[in-house]
């Protein structure tokens, strides 16, 4: 009888492992890449994402990364999307638009303000993108996105269908490499502050390697009671409305900044509500003829760094509001980071090297190389492999 459970419990187990392992095969198929080189950028001109700056437009508080209930039994979220819109409203938010897992949410009231934008990923190393403009969702995906050729294959796909694509939570991605951040592109907006730190030294890895990318801070909100997950980032952006017309146009054209905002009063709603109405922001932002990029806040920062090539300190202030950095020649890019005295950082977006008559910006759309040996090669064996588990299966399943 023992012998008999034990053999039992052995067949279920193997059979669910080759199982798995043919999920993996069938789902891990994908062109192999010859990447780019990692090149810096270069150029006669600086390309500046503040160079449309209109104070009238300025600031709308904003949020992109957000889950809400689903109809269906599997949920991230407890709360109908015109819940979290009245809660997030609270906080003064003027752009909310609802990021669900492989689904596209209706606005909850209003057809005007519909942002078709759902997050893609199914698999297990939280390999999440955004996924802007689509009129459907892609279902394809690599249940275990390995190799950086998977990934930018995903990034591929996803971009034929969509307008732009946001690569989310690098931090909390299993396999995050940079060397993958120096191959990968096709992607035009990276999520900061997504883990624990405010460096995002993730993102200097890529725009090292020059892969241009604007950046935007969100909550990734599942549980919008609880006052340490709700309003602890965002962002600002300078456009007239919060219709998917002006929200794509800015997010494309960089006039935005990033901000980590604290959980204030630890818990007590009251103080939390009230500190939101009064963050430090941007003044203004922008640069002079001569290359000289500048930022102002509204209030004194502890300190102001401006970040370059390799995640070098290019320049840092103390204890004041203003920050003024010429880039060199020898400068490829440069981007702003202020840290405030109570938790509240702000990010700003690149300024970038590039050649303006070639190019409207030195973000490159160009596709990456495929190559068709190394493609033909690696699918076939995992069509080599996947059969092999078929015939592994057979023979678990009559194992007596």
């Amino acid at each position: 009888m023992v012998r008999a459970i034990v053999h039992y419990i052995l067949k279920t187990l193997g059979l669910a492992l080759v199982v798995f392992l043919f999920m993996v095969c069938v789902t891990s198929v994908t062109p192999i890449y010859r990447f780019r080189a990692p090149a810096p950028f270069q150029g006669p001109d600086i390309f500046n994402p503040y160079r449309e700056l209109d104070t009238a437009n300025c600031w709308k508080r904003s949020l992109f990364h957000c889950h809400t209930r689903v109809k269906g039994p599997l949920n991230e979220c407890e709360f109908w999307p015109g819940e979290v819109y009245d809660d997030l409203k609270k906080f003064n938010y003027d752009i909310i638009t609802f990021s669900n897992h492989n689904e596209l949410t209706v606005h909850p009231f209003d057809t005007s303000l519909q942002v078709n934008v759902y997050e893609h990923g199914y698999n297990l190393f939280k390999y999440h993108k955004l996924v802007f403009g689509c009129k459907k969702v892609v279902h394809f995906d690599h249940l275990i996105p390995l190799f950086a050729s998977q990934k930018q294959f995903q990034l591929d796909y996803l971009g034929r269908g969509s307008d732009f694509i946001q690569m989310n939570h690098p931090y909390r991605t299993i396999g995050t490499c940079k060397k993958h951040f120096e191959e990968l592109s096709g992607y035009e907006i990276m999520e900061l502050d997504s883990g624990s730190g405010t460096e995002n030294e993730y993102w200097d890895w890529a725009l090292s390697a020059g892969h241009y990318s604007f950046g935007l801070a969100n909550d990734d909100l599942h549980y919008p009671d609880r006052t340490s997950k709700i309003a602890v980032r965002c962002n600002f952006l300078c456009c007239p409305d919060a219709t998917y017309a002006s929200i794509k146009q800015n997010l494309l054209g960089g006039c935005y900044y990033a901000m980590r905002v604290p959980d204030y009063g630890d818990g007590d709603w009251t103080v939390k509500y009230e500190k939101n109405r009064h963050l430090p922001f941007v003044q203004d932002i922008g640069m002079r003829d001569d290359g000289t990029i500048y930022l102002k806040v509204s209030a004194a920062a502890d300190s102001i760094k401006v970040y370059g090539q390799d995640h070098a300190t290019l320049a840092r202030t103390d204890r004041c509001d203003t920050l003024s950095y010429t880039i060199r020649p020898e400068d490829p890019y440069a981007r702003m980071t202020a840290w405030f005295p109570e938790g509240e950082v702000i990010y700003t977006n690149p300024f970038a090297r590039y050649d303006a008559s070639v190019a409207a910006s030195p973000y490159d759309g160009s596709p990456q190389k495929v190559s068709i040996p190394l493609t033909i090669l690696f699918n076939l064996l995992l069509l080599g492999l996947a059969v092999g588990l078929i015939v592994l299966f057979h023979k678990i399943l009559f194992w007596k």
